[in-house]
């Protein structure tokens, strides 16, 4: 008997998450930019989670806030696509983690992201990653999380 592949929407669905409305933008820009096969979003935080690791939030709660992080990024390209299933790949993440001067844990939270992508995309899911420490974010989000992703088809003309 052959099993069915999930979809990622559906696999997000099995985990018991829904994929949150859009965020606005904080400023001039847009939440991401396409360019051939590649999309390049915007750096996204949370509406959930503030402060400063290694002062006010734990690490727990740090992976919690990266894992919503890449939950709003979903909703962005899900928007942008239509369709999970036409992400080809997740090519890398860049997270920044709102950090006391010596917290050190940073790869720890940005797992919260990392493992969330795993689940949905199985391998193609798996990235390249910079984890970094900084000293304050807007609206003192514990964690900003943004990602380049290969996408099915260049032409988007559709």
């Amino acid at each position: 008997m052959v099993e069915k592949v999930l979809s990622p929407e559906e696999r997000l669905e099995q985990m018991g998450m829904v994929l949150p409305p859009l965020r606005p933008a904080s400023g001039n820009y847009v939440s991401c930019v396409r360019t051939g096969n590649l999309i390049f979003t915007s750096g996204q935080g949370t509406n959930e989670y503030r402060g400063k690791l290694g002062e006010d939030v734990s690490i727990e709660v740090g992976y919690q806030a990266a894992r919503q992080c890449m939950l709003n990024l979903l909703a962005v390209i899900k928007h942008e696509l239509g369709d999970l299933s036409k992400v080809k790949r997740v090519v890398k993440i860049l997270g920044f983690v709102n950090s006391s001067p010596d917290f050190t844990d940073q790869p720890k939270v940005m797992n919260g992201s990392s493992d969330l992508l795993v689940e949905v995309f199985g391998d193609k899911g798996r990235h390249g990653r910079s984890a970094v420490g900084v000293s304050q974010l807007p609206h003192n989000n514990a964690v900003e999380v943004e990602m380049i992703l290969e996408v099915e088809g260049g032409d988007f003309d559709e």
